[in-house]
């Protein structure tokens, strides 16, 4: 069964359709079923020219994470590391409020620098900062469990 991909933006603000869910879908369990090992992906251009294209373990893992978020009808936007964000993109992919965001640069706990008047803040540092703040609350969740279980 072939299924259409669009060109139009996908993520952000606009959520994939249905059919687009479907793609990601189908793409995602084809890369699966080939998980050892290089996958190789020929694609068809309009004169059914075909194209081959290797994809190694771990580009076909990082594809088939995107595909999955796809799949089940997430907005997805992709930051290359060494991006520099605003106060408000990086809130919005901490799920912060701005305010919040600007009080964590205050304290120095997400490194960041000043350009005029405005912060940036590197994708690499937001997300190390995300790393470790994920890592104490899966600490934190812990610990709070086997207090839990002690008291059963």
């Amino acid at each position: 069964m072939t299924m259409p991909a669009y060109a139009e933006e996908l993520g952000g603000t606009r959520l994939p359709s249905a059919s687009e869910k479907a793609a990601a879908n189908q793409l995602r369990q084809i890369l699966a079923s080939r998980a050892t090992g290089d996958a190789k992906l020929r694609v068809l251009d309009d004169t059914q020219k075909a194209a081959e294209i290797t994809l190694s373990p771990a580009l076909s893992s990082l594809l088939m994470e995107l595909l999955r978020h796809i799949g089940r009808g997430d907005a997805v936007t992709l930051v290359p590391v060494h991006e520099m964000l605003t106060t408000q993109q990086a809130a919005d992919i901490l799920n912060v409020s701005r305010p919040f965001l600007v009080s964590l640069l205050e304290k120095n706990e997400i490194q960041h620098v000043t350009v005029g008047r405005h912060r940036r803040i590197r994708a690499e540092d937001l997300f190390a900062y995300k790393r470790t703040r994920d890592e104490k609350r899966g600490n934190a969740l812990g610990n709070l469990a086997e207090l839990d279980a002690e008291h059963l």
